[in-house]
């Protein structure tokens, strides 16, 4: 199923609810039409399921399980509610739901794991996006037990220990499909939320987001791709195409840039050039002869290069030498007005070494190692929160920002965060972000704009990573995601 891309914080989801109820929708409506939607998903995905044991909390998201329960029941499933606290506790529209659920026959039991044994499919209807740490003690055993039965788990709105903001587990139920509703919530695409989410699944319960809610993500898909590379002119020739110059390659590690060349190559670039020591000038074009090669033995034999580029990518295994620092300040010093300019490994060490350097004409591409050391705080703290580590990046070093890992993020100045949801384990190899870097340069020489050069690189490396991991995960190359760049924009004009 095909999800918006719009993605919104918790609280905006609330207004979403408030805005409906204010203009008209009972809130118990609500409640009644997310239960038939996740009963509904549940069918579609498992249509052998005859035993479901429904885990409800007390609140609203308890609510939506037990009209799940009561409309399974009435189907002719084998219906049954587990419930983690105390009738009492319930009120509002999920009082409703349990005045319907016992009309129909059926009563919430206390919560009891012996019970789970040999149902199908598990409902977590435990939290919702109402979660915050510490877990209640009664609230972590559920989901712990969740966890360790045999069956599938299904959540509703969102796997319930799961931060609806940041996508921090606390710990959090690892569902195998999420169905969530009114809008996405951010939490399912940041931090561990892909890994607890499972499958999601989406349904806006027949209510209009509120028009004046800015998303704080945007979900990166084709029209990113279609944005960045308009259809070539036939009489096109390469010097239409952008002249790129890749810096770095320290002793020993001329690979780096061999692979980040490649990979502007093989988006589109139309001249590439790679500046290194002399000595790798055969690993570099030995079997890529399709790349011209620079050398270079201090800052100043940059010179003649940097005039020709339009496009510098530098920090391929550049290293923290006494030859990378001047390579990195020569380049800093020394490009001019409208020159475009990567900043990728080491390059962004030396920019951490170099105190608060900021500049709005480059692109940033840190792993979380080196955004902590960007920020001065650790990776730690950076992985708990990443869209806020985002959004300091862009303010205080400026430019756009490429933020990589599981879900890269890509931010700038004015612009709503992009976010990821491709790529895979198997792209957690040496050369992957080389190969990132040089397809970041690739497009930004044909013409697209940072922002837009830097997302759609993103969207194209991970989907050219997962075509990769199709054949197996594990032993997959830099290199032959590089190729693989060519084929994802295949369909591009």
């Amino acid at each position: 199923m095909t999800l918006p891309t719009d993605a919104y914080p918790s609280a905006v989801i609330r207004q979403f609810e408030r805005d409906a109820i204010g203009a008209g929708v009972a809130g118990y409506t609500l409640m009644q039409r997310a239960g038939a939607a996740a009963l509904a998903s549940l069918r579609r995905r498992w249509p052998e399921a005859r035993r479901i044991v429904v885990v409800a909390g007390t609140g609203n998201n308890g609510g939506d399980g037990l009209v799940l329960a009561r409309l399974a029941a009435a189907s002719g499933m084998d219906a049954s509610v587990l419930l983690v606290g105390e009738v009492a506790a319930i009120h509002g529209e999920a009082a409703e739901a349990l005045r319907d659920l016992r009309a129909a026959g059926l009563d919430p039991r206390p919560f009891d794991a012996a019970r789970l044994n040999g149902c199908d499919v598990v409902v977590d209807a435990l939290l919702g996006i109402g979660v915050r740490a510490p877990l209640k003690a009664e609230w972590r055993a559920a989901i712990e037990t969740m966890n360790a039965s045999d069956a599938k788990v299904f959540s509703i709105d969102l796997p319930s220990g799961l931060d609806p903001d940041t996508g921090g587990a606390l710990p959090a139920v690892k569902a195998a499909a999420t169905i969530t509703f009114l809008g996405l919530k951010q939490g399912l695409f940041l931090g561990e939320g892909p890994a607890h989410a499972g499958e999601i699944e989406f349904d806006a319960l027949d209510v209009a987001p509120t028009s004046s809610a800015a998303p704080s993500l945007k979900l990166l898909g084709t029209q990113c791709l279609q944005d960045a590379l308009p259809p070539r002119p036939r009489q096109g020739h390469k010097g239409l195409f952008g002249r790129v110059l890749v810096i770095g390659g320290g002793q020993g590690m001329a690979g780096a840039v061999r692979m980040a060349g490649e990979a502007a190559l093989r988006v589109g670039a139309g001249l590439v050039t790679v500046a290194s020591w002399p000595e790798h000038l055969g690993v570099v074009v030995g079997d890529r002869p399709e790349l011209m090669f620079h050398a270079v033995q201090k800052g100043a034999d940059l010179a003649a290069a940097l005039e020709q580029a339009q496009v510098i990518a530098i920090g391929p295994g550049l290293g923290r030498s006494a030859w990378a620092q001047e390579l990195l300040q020569f380049v800093l010093a020394n490009t001019r007005a409208g020159q475009r300019l990567v900043l990728d490994a080491d390059a962004l060490n030396l920019v951490a070494q170099g105190g608060a350097l900021h500049r709005e004409d480059w692109i940033l591409t840190p792993h979380p190692g080196e955004a902590a050391r960007l920020l001065g705080r650790s990776t730690a703290a950076v992985q708990a929160d990443r869209l806020s580590a985002l959004a300091d990046l862009v303010r205080t070093r400026g430019g756009i920002v490429v933020l990589k890992g599981a879900s890269t993020l890509v931010g700038g100045r004015a612009e709503v965060p992009r976010l990821c949801t491709r790529g895979n384990p198997g792209m957690a190899v040496p050369g992957m972000g080389d190969v990132l870097t040089g397809a970041i340069a690739g497009l930004l020489a044909q013409g697209a704009e940072p922002f837009t050069a830097a997302s759609a690189a993103v969207e194209a490396h991970a989907r050219a990573g997962d075509s990769c991991a199709a054949r197996g995960v594990r032993g997959v190359l830099a290199l032959e995601v590089a190729a693989e760049l060519r084929v994802v924009l295949a369909g591009l004009p």
